[in-house]
């Protein structure tokens, strides 16, 4: 299975660090900001779970920008194969 080379750009893990320190962050939000983090200078790849919770965040009107954008990070870092 090829693997996928991307990381998290330093503006998105900058994002993911404030959500996480924000207590007012929803859980969703930390959820895909601690996922972002994660791959933020390493070689990990969202797992599968991920990508369905990050793809129904991007598919719902209810979620703000931050967390679409925590979303889409989260995606493009997914094994294209799957």
């Amino acid at each position: 299975m090829p693997k996928n080379s991307k990381q998290t750009s330093s503006s998105v893990a900058s994002q993911a660090s404030e959500i996480l320190r924000d207590s007012n962050s929803s859980g969703i939000q930390r959820k895909l900001a601690g996922s972002a983090l994660a791959q933020a200078s390493t070689g990990k790849e969202t797992g599968a779970d991920m990508e369905t919770v990050a793809s129904k965040v991007l598919n719902s009107p209810k979620y703000n920008d931050k967390t679409k954008t925590m979303a889409a990070s989260v995606l493009a870092q997914s094994n294209k194969a799957r």
